[in-house]
């Protein structure tokens, strides 16, 4: 090395040399490296160095040369290297071994002809090679010779020679070099280490390679010691087996295991599955016996044959109750529901006349909170059956319902056969919960996976993918549950008896108050003994200040809500059960809900022309739609706001092109459409809104803000309207016109068509409405404007004689 430093010194600290470049490999000083050349230029520059003094520039390339490119990038930072050795290698390739001796810096190179040559400045400083003088570099060196030394333990291939030098070294730049050529690290990264000029850093910069080195090296020991572990233990599992099994059989007890699967053969034939069920059974118990009893293949395939023991295949319940038995249990649990309660008596009727009979597959859809699973478990009780239910409700895997292959680790039957193993008998009820809610991916559709489950054609061989086998289900009387129909596809719905439950009037919500949720609430908070009176008034008070819904839930919450403020008065005076006796009335309501939460008086307000009520259908039931028109000096446009769709948009604009087409007939002034621009809002706006019904609606607010005269107070209104001015009838009456009578809108606007939709409504809500039926828009507007038209024009002929008279 001396003899390279006095070379530079000589020549004023830089000198020319050939270029030996690699594409992969990195020359450390102080190191050996043997690697092969082919490149032309390399090879010449090989001999070039060999004719000189064997000194050679060795230096990585930055990227490797493309097809076309004619200059070549280096690193600046290489190493100048003597050539120890050269040998020919195949295909006129060159294998060298060369000894680093100084880091060096490339200031320019060209090329000479056939091989390239650089100048070159030398990198060696003496002064931070000498770590005595400095402690925190002595420090460091200490350190990264331990962490080389730990990295050697675990690596067992570093030669004792190279261990021996790393120990003996006192210099960081010779240090950094040795360890740089040892490192298992990308040839960037050693170039790095080699590019870095003070001591200090590099030291730094080895340090922090080889401890992460060691943290992946100790990681990857702890894993190959956790593989070894599990593998012994299978060795050694297996070797006891094999034990037990030889003790066993000098114990003369080797026919126990045999014995027990016997057993559950004859468990299973016992419940008399079908004839190919047997000799599945029969099969796969014969596989069970060859294998090791706790091998995982074995405890799989007992798994697999136990399900067969646990599932009812022949087991039946056929004690049903009488016909009156079971109309006291259903009315006992449910308020109403006459169609309900009519199917399910039907069904049973059938049943004493026909035992075989296929149960019936009935869909329930109405509002939340109206008792659509609650009545599943009154039906199982008429029924004399066992109840199981299964939520759908977010359900969107197809394996929930057919099961997983039992290829898969972890497979398990889907939600149908696990119902069916938790029952006794093989006709339960079987409840479908929010059979709407579910929805399909990647992984499958669902509701396509349950048409074989509820198609009675089908449902006799339903194979679930972990079962492999046809298992019947005929005989389950299946019931769902929905909040609409519009998330049903078609050709589940067509399988399905679609019975519709529709909101309570407050009739009935008080009916239910009275008989089912008050005792309910008194007992389950600890007041059932307390002589406690509830007026109707009080009843009626939470249904009308405190809820506003389709169902009983939140009157449910807010009962119990009081009855909760009962019990804390209760405790808190010290008094006895037996000696409270109290009468709710409309100011204890007050006193313990707060004030009211809902004003239905307060949806109207002062009349406004323009603003108009229509009646909506919802998935929560009927509900208010009030519609918003104004005009304004502007284009002749029509703005629509509020979250419309386009069935809705549609209804405006045809609603509009009557009344402009029938301007004249209906007394509205020219100016009204010239330069005019006509904005329609429908209020709540970050609720969707769509479909045709608010046809009639949105006429009558058009026509009431052109004319400028307000609809009476109370009115409410449904109705699909046409271009030449018919309305058509639409669907959901009864929730909607129960939605008007819960919101004090005692007067009604229907078509003419939908007079058979009025049976269904309880006659307690009709005797205090006023229905009025239309077939066309011309009536719709006569009944609403007609006595307001003449009252205006009479009062503006009375004014304009008071003019002529003064």
């Amino acid at each position: 090395m001396s003899f390279v430093r006095d070379l530079f010194k000589k020549k004023n600290t830089s000198l020319v040399f050939p270029l030996l470049y690699t594409p992969d490999s990195v020359m450390f000083p102080d190191t050996v490296l043997s690697l092969s050349v082919s490149s032309k230029y390399c090879i010449n520059a090989v001999q070039e160095a060999i004719n000189r003094d064997r000194l050679i520039a060795v230096v990585l390339l930055k990227k490797l040369p493309e097809q076309g490119d004619s200059e070549l990038e280096f690193h600046e930072i290489g190493t100048l290297a003597s050539v120890l050795q050269i040998s020919p290698g195949i295909d006129g390739s060159q294998r060298l071994l060369l000894e680093g001796k100084e880091r060096v810096k490339l200031i320019k190179h060209r090329l000479n002809n056939d091989y390239y040559e650089t100048v070159l400045e030398s990198l060696s400083k003496n002064s931070a090679n000498v770590s005595i003088d400095n402690k925190e570099l002595s420090a460091l060196i200490k350190i990264a010779k331990e962490e080389f030394r730990h990295y050697a333990e675990h690596l067992k291939k570093i030669p004792f020679e190279t261990l021996n030098a790393v120990q003996k070294t006192n210099y960081a730049e010779e240090l950094c070099n040795i360890i740089g050529h040892f490192l298992p690290i990308t040839h960037e990264r050693k170039q790095e280490i080699l590019s870095i000029e003070d001591a200090y850093k590099r030291t730094e910069f080895v340090i922090k390679i080889l401890s992460q080195e060691n943290e992946l090296n100790e990681i990857q020991q702890k894993i190959e010691q956790k593989v070894k572990l599990k593998i012994s233990k299978a060795q050694k599992d297996y070797y006891l087996q094999e034990k037990l099994r030889e003790i066993k059989k000098e114990l003369g007890k080797e026919n126990d295991i045999q014995n027990e699967y016997e057993e559950l053969e004859q468990q299973i034939l016992l419940k008399q599955p079908p004839e190919e069920i047997k000799a599945r059974i029969k099969k796969d118990i014969r596989k069970l016996s060859r294998l090791p009893p706790l091998s995982p293949e074995a405890v799989v395939l007992r798994t697999y044959i136990e399900l067969f023991g646990e599932l009812p295949w022949t087991s039946s319940q056929t004690a049903m109750p009488s016909i009156k038995e079971a109309r006291a249990i259903l009315d006992n649990d449910h308020y109403g529901m006459e169609k309900v309660k009519e199917r399910i008596l039907e069904f049973i009727a059938v049943q004493q006349l026909s035992p075989t009979c296929k149960g019936p597959i009935l869909c329930f859809v109405g509002p939340p909170g109206t008792g659509k699973t609650s009545l599943g478990k009154s039906i199982a009780r008429a029924l004399g059956r066992e109840f199981v239910r299964i939520s759908l409700g977010g359900l969107r895997d197809e394996a929930e319902i057919r099961g997983h292959r039992r290829t898969y680790v972890g497979a398990l039957p889907g939600k149908i056969i696990l119902g069916m193993k938790h029952v006794s008998s093989n006709n339960p009820v079987f409840l479908l919960d929010e059979i709407d809610k579910m929805s399909s991916d990647f992984r499958g559709d669902p509701a396509s996976a349950l048409l074989e489950v509820l198609d009675p054609e089908q449902n006799h061989s339903f194979t679930d993918h972990y079962l492999e086998m046809p298992y019947d289900l005929s005989r389950v009387v299946f019931l769902t549950t929905a909040n609409s129909l519009h998330g049903i596809p078609y050709p589940l719905l067509d399988r399905m008896e679609i019975i519709e439950i529709p909101s309570y009037t407050d009739y009935e919500k008080c009916i239910i108050a009275k008989q089912f949720i008050i005792p309910k609430q008194l007992k389950e908070n600890g007041l059932a003994e307390v002589s406690l009176v509830w007026k109707d008034e009080s009843i009626k008070k939470i249904i009308n200040d405190y809820t506003m819904e389709a169902g009983v839930r939140s009157l449910e919450r807010e009962i119990a809500h009081v009855i909760r403020k009962l019990a804390l008065e209760l405790v808190e005076k010290n008094k006895s059960i037996h000696e409270v006796k109290k009468c709710i009335t409309e100011k204890d309501i007050e006193k313990y809900l707060g004030k009211r939460k809902y004003d239905p008086d307060l949806v109207f307000g002062d009349v406004i022309p323009g603003l108009v009520y229509g009646l909506a259908w919802t998935e929560l039931g009927g509900s208010l739609l009030p519609i918003e028109v104004t005009s304004f000096h502007g284009e002749n446009e029509l703005i629509l706001t509020g979250n419309l769709g386009d069935v809705m948009k549609e209804s405006a604009r045809t609603a509009l092109t009557y009344i402009r087409a029938h301007q004249e007939e209906l007394n509205i002034p020219k100016a009204v459409f010239e330069h005019k621009t006509i904005h329609i809002h429908v209020p709540e706006g970050a609720i969707p809104k769509d479909g045709p019904s608010a046809g009639i609606t949105l006429a009558v607010a058009m026509l009431s803000a052109f004319l400028g005269i307000p609809v009476e107070q109370g009115w409410a209104m449904t109705g699909e309207i046409t271009l030449t001015g018919r309305i058509l009838p639409v669907g959901g009456i009864k929730e909607k016109i129960l939605a008007a009578h819960r919101n004090k809108c005692n007067k009604i606007l229907l078509p003419e068509k939908n007079q058979k939709d009025l049976e269904n409504i309880p006659k307690e809500v009709l005797n205090e409405l006023t229905i009025v039926k239309v077939t066309s828009v011309h009536d719709a507007f006569t009944i609403l404007f007609q006595k307001k038209k003449q009252s205006k024009k009479a009062s503006r002929n009375k004014t304009i004689k008071k003019e002529k008279s003064a």
